[in-house]
């Protein structure tokens, strides 16, 4: 069974950057597409960025240009860098991965953008 866990949130002011972190374990991890949600108060979630397992990364429009996501498969983690971050940015991130058709969620990580 997979688990994941993310890292890195926090309270940063607008213009900021925060590295976020999601670790896995329990199976085989390069294998799999592995996601970045994030939802914030009063919404629902929303995927932000996708990498394959061939690194093909794709993101949501909003965050085109500020964030990347990448993985590093010899330590079975993947990261979401994210640069000039703005208020509506705030929002609790999650990393997801299917195995088997079933959603695999992390606990998921705060971030606050606010000055």
């Amino acid at each position: 069974q997979v688990q994941l866990v993310e890292s890195g949130g926090g309270l940063v002011q607008p213009g900021g950057s925060l590295r976020l972190s999601c670790a896995a374990s329990g199976s085989i991890f390069s294998i799999y597409t592995m996601n970045w949600y994030r939802q914030a108060p009063g919404n629902g979630r929303e995927l932000v960025a996708t990498i394959s397992s061939d690194f093909t990364t794709n993101y949501v429009d909003s965050v085109k240009g500020r964030f990347t996501i990448s993985r590093d498969n010899t330590k079975n983690t993947i990261y979401l860098q994210m640069n000039s971050l703005k208020p509506e940015d705030t929002a609790v991130y999650y990393c997801n991965t299917h195995i088997n058709f079933s959603p695999i969620w992390g606990q998921g990580t705060q971030v606050t953008v606010s000055s």
